[in-house]
């Protein structure tokens, strides 16, 4: 069975400058990855949930922040690995400094026998329509481009494509 994942891709324009907040995955493996490993927040979906419902507890356990509002339903977009993902988009102004991410638990270092507990997301942060697409995993920059199509908004930088 296809694993299906499902986020929240908030977005703001500033000055008419379309910026978009995206995550960098916590945990060892990520330290020292930048380019092609941030993502939109979002994770699999329990039983019987819905996708937007998925999404908006995903989003509460990576960020600390409940949503509510008009969300944009986007394209799913299938990643390298499989999994679909379902994304939503909503204009909502959010401080990155004040993310509260769940954690997870792993052996680190490897074979060590050590449990260490990592935080799920490490950072936050708004980037503009490039710099955001050069930052998430390339799978996932498909949905910037069709935001900014949904938006209606003029921008250069869509004659840059996104790749899979």
């Amino acid at each position: 069975m296809t694993k299906k994942s499902a986020g929240i891709l908030l977005y703001r324009l500033t000055n008419k400058i379309l910026e978009v907040l995206i995550v960098h995955p916590g945990g060892p493996f990520w330290a020292k990855k930048d380019l092609g490993v941030w993502s939109i927040p979002k994770g699999e979906l329990n039983d019987n949930e819905s996708l937007l419902d998925a999404a908006l507890r995903e989003f509460q356990e990576e960020m600390g922040e409940q949503l509510s509002g008009n969300f944009i339903s986007m394209t799913p977009i299938k990643q390298n690995n499989g999994k679909t993902v379902y994304a939503f988009a909503l204009e909502h102004d959010f401080d990155a400094l004040k993310i509260k991410s769940n954690t997870f638990t792993m052996e680190w270092p490897p074979k060590s026998g050590k449990k260490q507990e990592f935080p799920e997301i490490d950072k936050g942060q708004w980037f503009d329509f490039t710099t955001s697409k050069q930052k998430l995993n390339k799978c996932q920059a498909f949905i910037i481009d069709e935001l900014v199509k949904k938006l209606n908004l003029v921008d250069a930088q869509l004659k840059s494509k996104s790749e899979c």
